[in-house]
C-alpha cells in the first residue's frame, strides 16, 4: 500500500511505546505462551502471527490485563502495568477488540461506542442526581465524541440500528469503533478481518491505516491473511508454540526459514 516504506522506515526510528519482556503463561500442564519478549515502536503496526494454536490472543490478552503473565512484564510508555486491571489499562490507553465479536445485540451502534467511554466518564451515578448539569454536559460531550467515531467509520446512517440487524463485516466496524471511544495510544486487534469477505477485508485494512495515519494510534493486531500483514504492517513478530521464532519487518519475516517451516514444513505434520 502507498506509503508502507515511509512508514516503516519511521516506526523503526521511533522509541518503544509498549515492551513486554519474557512473558509466560500456563494454563495446567498446558503452556500458551514461553519467555516471549516484543517491543511496539511508538506509532507502528504491528502484526503478531503464527499458526493456530500458537499463543497469539493469550498474548493479547497478558497485554490488555485480562491474563496476568506467570514470568515476566508489561511496560507502557516506561510504566510497568502487568499487574493492573483490564479497566485501568484501558484508562491507561490500552483498548482491545476480540477475536468473537462482544458487542451487545440489542443496543443500538451509537450506544454500543458509549459504552466504549464508560472509561473516560467522570460522573457516577450520584453526581449525575446532584450534579444534573455537569453530569449532562459530560453526556453531551462523549456523545459528541462517538457521532466523531461514527462519521470516521462511515457509520452514519446506521447509528440508530441494533447491532443485531448490522451484518457481519459492519459489526466488526462498530466493535472497532467501541474501542476508538477509549481514546487509546495502544489498540489491540485480535484477527479484526476473520470471517470477513475481501471487499470488507480491504475496507478494514483502509480503517485500520487511517486509525494509525490520521489518529496517531499505534497498533497491533492478531491477522490471518497473511496479504494484508504483508501490506499494512511495520513489523511482524512470529509465534509457535508459545515461543518467539521470528521479528522483524515484513520482507525479513518472509525470509525467515523458521517462519516457512512453521507454517510449510514437514516440520508441521511430525509434530501434530
Amino acid at each position: 500500500m502507498v506509503g508502507s516504506s515511509a512508514r516503516r522506515v519511521a516506526a523503526q526510528q521511533g522509541d518503544s511505546q509498549l515492551v513486554v519482556e519474557g512473558v509466560s503463561k500456563r494454563f495446567g500442564g498446558v503452556v500458551a505462551v514461553q519467555d516471549v519478549s516484543l517491543e511496539v515502536p511508538r506509532g507502528a503496526i504491528v502484526s503478531i502471527i503464527g499458526p493456530n494454536g500458537a499463543g497469539k490472543t493469550s498474548l493479547l490478552n497478558m497485554i490488555s490485563g485480562f491474563y496476568k503473565p506467570d514470568t515476566g512484564r508489561v511496560v507502557l510508555e516506561g510504566q510497568d502495568i502487568t499487574q493492573k486491571k483490564p479497566s485501568d489499562i484501558a484508562v491507561l490507553g490500552i483498548a482491545r477488540t476480540f477475536q468473537n465479536i462482544a458487542l451487545f445485540s440489542g443496543l443500538t451502534v451509537l450506544d454500543n461506542l458509549m459504552l466504549g467511554r464508560h472509561v473516560r466518564m467522570k460522573a457516577g451515578v450520584l453526581s449525575s442526581v446532584i450534579y444534573w448539569g455537569m453530569a449532562q454536559k459530560e453526556d453531551i460531550a462523549h456523545r459528541e465524541a462517538c457521532e466523531e467515531i461514527i462519521d470516521f467509520l462511515k457509520l452514519q446512517d446506521l447509528r440508530k440500528q441494533p447491532t443485531a440487524a448490522l451484518a457481519y463485516g459492519l459489526r466488526k466496524r462498530v466493535e472497532l469503533g467501541r474501542a476508538l471511544a477509549v481514546e487509546p495510544r495502544v489498540l489491540l486487534l485480535d484477527e479484526p478481518m476473520g470471517g470477513m469477505n475481501q471487499d470488507e477485508k480491504e475496507d478494514m485494512a483502509r480503517y485500520i491505516l487511517d486509525v494509525n495515519q490520521e489518529r496517531g494510534v499505534t497498533v497491533v493486531l492478531i491477522e490471518h491473511d497473511m496479504g494484508v500483514v504483508m501490506d499494512i504492517s511495520d513489523h511482524v513478530v512470529v509465534l509457535d508454540r508459545g515461543r518467539r521464532i521470528a521479528a522483524g519487518t515484513p520482507e525479513e519475516v518472509q525470509r525467515d526459514p523458521a517462519v516457512i517451516q512453521a507454517y510449510l514444513g514437514t516440520s508441521r505434520s511430525e509434530r501434530a
